[in-house]
């Protein structure tokens, strides 16, 4: 009977893929150590191994694509040919064109045919031919070689493929497709639904054993009217719901993790499709790119991957179009021909952080304003006032585009408004972008590694219960009456030598604001997304559990509702979902991003204010300008908003060697600076300032956490005019110090 070797072909893909995905990060390996003969050789087997195992299904396509690859490499390895650009371009061509016709077999079976003008560059270079990589409509460099071209011996002989029955797994390896179990995406959600209410449930019986326990608590009381019997049974009745509440909450809990991990796949089903496609629209765009990509192993949900494909792909393809140079142009700059995209994944906290950077110019700070003027969503008196931040987060206005035309490559016209309600919205995470002139842009997407069941803080204020992912959950904490300092007419806390500004939850959402707790303490929820933190007032914890967050309806999304709405408060953009408490109650899930937005502008309006009836300036035409350096993101903007509300025109900078940088390639009337910070603390930034001729008079002042007496003579020997403890901060204090320093040297 003949062998229906159609059963194996399943195996041979995720083989295949796997063997791809090590040809990919070997072939990066080897542009970076071009004399690892190791590298050389792993990358030859897994050539090797494809050849053979599409030899034995009859894929003869593939084999031929893979034995091309293989005598290029044997070549390589025969130290015949050295590794260069062109034929590491040509075999990444290779792998590209490996996966393709993998996708059609998965797709529509059949024996997808090579490219006979791929492989005849393969072959030429392989036999020592021009090391160039055919373009689309070149002529080929060579014909191709017949299939029946003798192999180079392997190295060591490799095992079979595709063996007739199973083979046995191999440990560290990723699961491959063909040990996987397909299961249908509808059974597992209902899975996961079920899990949301097993956990609602037991919520529910955590708070019948608290009234028991109250209940058993009374009846052990000397005047209780109860039997001694009667104690007793209440009392075992007690503990065995207890042990069964235990039990319940054991089982739950690991029929939770392995139902999860169900749904949860490889980051490199996203990257590694998504780095062939830089490639692609690279070559398109007549521009050469090399693309890195790090992290593919760790695993997320998969319909946080669906949902990231979309994000990264737009800003992928914004990389390529408006991001990088082409070659003339990096040439030019003083950069190698060689474009470079990065798109790396590391587990952090209870997520994930997806890196995507370029090497390219960065963002064009000018551009980006005069579109978003001409757009009327910038006011141009505003414009010279606003940080690099403030400016890059300008391009995630709806329609903002610095592209002068739209292409198929950039993504149709489509913003990066997209891209952000994409990540936030829809995936409950955040996104954050750094740029520099000339070195390029870095986009940060933090992600969770599931939605299915997220872990939620639930609390109340303003007779209210909400919810917060507990991932954008720094920290909490109680503040007391006199532990808070003023900033922009706002209170705030310093935490470890940052400010953290405090507004109370209820003003965010248009309810009246909570009162203090004991002993005129007040509880704070303290939120991050990336350096950014804020404290939450709040009024009281209620609980933290693994929950299932459900989406809003469509016509609620973005919509204003709640108490306020008609002064512009309320919940409307701040809630990501809802989640069922355990006594049937539904609750809003609120974006840490959003509420972050709307401290922001909150404090904006009252620095407009302020700034409008402040006379500090009067008489003045140029404001004074003021060089503020800290590493604390927080701390700098907090600063600069008090500042700038009382008509100082601020620059920032993140460590005190950016510091002393900026302080070289501009003139500032006065300096406000931390201690503890990277590279070069605020001590030697000082004395660095000193030293130089145009700062000699200028005034400084440290402001810190650092108390001691001994800080304090430091900062004086090295300089300093004024020195502020954070904790005792006072804005008024600040604001009359730098008058008066600054009428010394007026």
């Amino acid at each position: 009977m003949a062998l229906d070797i159609s059963k194996f072909i399943e195996r041979f893909i995720g083989e295949a893929r796997d063997h791809l995905s090590r040809l990919e990060t070997g072939l990066a390996t080897l542009e970076a150590a071009p004399d690892d003969p190791e590298s050389v050789n792993a990358l030859f087997r897994s050539a090797h191994t494809i050849k053979g195992s599409a030899r034995m299904l009859k894929l003869t396509g593939i084999c031929e694509t893979a034995h091309r690859m293989e005598d290029l490499l044997g070549a390589l390895r025969a130290g015949q040919y050295r590794p260069e650009p062109a034929g590491i371009a040509l075999l990444l061509r290779g792998v590209d064109a490996l996966a393709a016709q993998l996708e059609r077999v998965a797709a529509e079976g059949g024996d997808p045919p090579a490219d006979p003008t791929l492989c005849a560059a393969l072959a030429s270079m392989a036999a020592g031919g021009p090391a160039s990589a055919p373009g689309v409509g070149e002529v080929p460099v060579a014909e191709p070689a017949p299939q029946s071209a003798p192999e180079p011996a392997p190295m060591e002989p490799s095992p079979p493929a595709v063996p007739p029955v199973q083979s046995p797994a191999r440990s560290g390896t990723a699961p491959r497709i063909g040990a996987s179990v397909r299961v249908p995406l509808a059974r597992l959600d209902e899975l996961i639904r079920l899990i949301g209410e097993v956990n609602r449930v037991q919520a529910r019986a955590r708070r019948r054993l608290r009234e028991a326990q109250s209940l058993d608590r009374a009846t052990q009381a000397p005047a209780a009217p109860a039997g001694a019997d009667q104690q007793q049974a209440l009392h075992r009745l007690v503990l065995g719901l207890r042990d069964d509440l235990q039990a319940q909450e054991q089982l739950a809990a690991a029929l939770n993790e392995r139902a999860l991990r169900l749904r949860m796949l490889p980051l490199a089903t996203v990257f590694d499709p998504a780095a062939r496609m830089v490639r692609e629209f690279a070559r398109a765009g007549g521009k050469e790119v090399r693309c890195v990509v790090q992290g593919g192993e760790i695993e997320l949900d998969r319909q946080v991957i669906d949902g990231l494909g979309d994000a990264l792909l737009h800003v992928l393809r914004n990389a390529i179009d408006h991001g990088l140079e082409d070659p003339a142009g990096r040439r030019a700059a003083g950069k190698p021909p060689l474009g470079q995209i990065g798109i790396a994944a590391r587990q952090i906290g209870g997520g994930v952080e997806v890196e995507v950077s370029d090497d390219g110019h960065g963002l064009h700070r000018e551009r980006i304003i005069a579109r978003a003027v001409g757009r009327g969503l910038l006011d141009p008196a505003r414009a010279a006032a606003l940080t690099d931040d403030q400016v890059w987060d300008l391009i995630y206005a709806p329609g903002l585009s610095t592209s002068e035309i739209i292409t198929d490559l950039s993504g149709r016209g489509v913003g990066m408004d997209v891209v952000k309600r994409t990540v936030v919205e829809d995936l409950h995470g955040a996104v954050s972008l750094a740029s520099r002139p000339g070195a390029g842009t870095t986009f940060t997407f933090r992600l969770p590694l599931s939605l299915a069941v997220m872990r939620v803080l639930l609390f109340e204020t303003g007779g209210q219960c909400f919810g917060l992912a507990a991932q954008h959950v720094v920290e909490l904490i109680r503040v007391g009456p006199g532990e808070t300092v003023t900033l922009a007419g706002r209170p705030a806390v310093v935490l470890r030598n940052e400010f953290v500004p405090l507004v109370p939850l209820a003003e965010l959402v248009g309810l009246p604001p909570p009162g203090r707790g004991a002993g005129g303490a007040t509880l704070a929820v303290v939120i991050g997304v990336r350096q950014a933190k804020l404290g939450l007032l709040i009024e009281r914890l209620v609980d933290e559990q693994a929950m299932v967050i459900k989406p809003l309806p469509e016509h609620l999304r973005g919509a204003r509702s709640g108490a306020g709405s008609e002064s512009g408060a309320g919940l409307g953009g701040l809630v990501a979902g809802l989640v069922v408490s355990d006594d049937d109650a539904l609750v809003s899930v609120l974006q840490a991003p959003g509420l972050l937005a709307a401290a922001r502008r909150a404090r904006g309006e009252y620095s407009v204010a302020a700034a409008a009836r402040d006379p500090a300036h009067q008489g003045r035409t140029e404001p004074w300008h003021i060089l503020v350096v800290d590493d604390s993101l927080n701390t700098r903007e907090i600063v600069k908003e008090v500042l700038e509300a009382y008509g100082y025109r601020v620059t920032t900078a993140e460590d005190g060697l950016k510091g002393w940088q900026k302080a070289l390639g501009g003139r500032f009337d006065a300096v406000l600076t931390d201690v503890e910070m990277p590279g070069l603390d605020g001590f030697a930034l000082t004395a660095r300032l000193r030293a130089n001729a145009q700062y000699e008079a200028t005034p400084i002042v440290i402001i810190t956490s650092r108390e001691t007496a001994e800080d304090k003579r430091r900062g004086v020997q090295v300089g300093a005019d004024a020195y502020i403890v954070k904790g005792d901060f006072d804005q008024s204090g600040l604001l009359d110090t730098l008058r008066n320093l600054l009428g010394d040297v007026a």
